[in-house]
Parts: C-alpha cells; sequence; structure tokens
C-alpha cells in the first residue's frame, strides 16, 4: 500500500489564524509555526513505516459489540401502565395542554 508524501512547504501559521479570527503575535506565529512543523514532520515519519500486510483497523485491540440478545420480553399491561400515571381517562394517560404561542 503506497501512502503520499506529504509536501515539504511550510503552512502558513498567520494565514490560518486569520480564517480563525484569531489576532497572533510575531512571536506567537514563531511558536505556533516550529510545533506545526515537528507535527508534520512526525507524520512524515509514519509515512516510512512498513504496514505491507497489515489490516486497517480503528482500534489498536480488537473491539466487539457486546450487545444483548434481540427478544422480545413481556411489557406493562394497560392496566398497570394507567396506574402508575397521574392521571388517566378513557384508557389513556391524560397530560396538560401544551400551547406554543
Amino acid at each position: 500500500m503506497q501512502l503520499l508524501r506529504m509536501s515539504k512547504e511550510q503552512i502558513d501559521v498567520r494565514y490560518v489564524a486569520n480564517l480563525a479570527r484569531m489576532d497572533l503575535s510575531d512571536e506567537e506565529c514563531t511558536t505556533f509555526q516550529g510545533q506545526l512543523d515537528a507535527i508534520l514532520g512526525y507524520i512524515e515519519k509514519l509515512q516510512d513505516v512498513d504496514i505491507e500486510g497489515i489490516e486497517p483497523t480503528a482500534h489498536a485491540a480488537p473491539v466487539f459489540d457486546r450487545l444483548r440478545e434481540d427478544t422480545s420480553r413481556p411489557g406493562l399491561t394497560q392496566d398497570d401502565l394507567l396506574r402508575n400515571a397521574p392521571e388517566s381517562a378513557l384508557g389513556q394517560i391524560r397530560v396538560p395542554k401544551v400551547v406554543d404561542a
């Protein structure tokens, strides 16, 4: 599997800061440029790792879904449900009228 190489061009920190509506001083731009270059340099190192034959994964360790069996179970009867409701009428739960004006 061949990965694309990143360009050696620097990212313009001042331009990105302007897009983010951030006002950076010259000192901050210099600091962030150095940090960004270090991050991109590390990514370049990762490009050199041999990944031939390694299956792509989203996690470093295997993850298995822990789902319970989808089986139906008995629920409340209508009488039990209505007995728990604060108010009921005609076999239904009564709720306060809500009108949004």
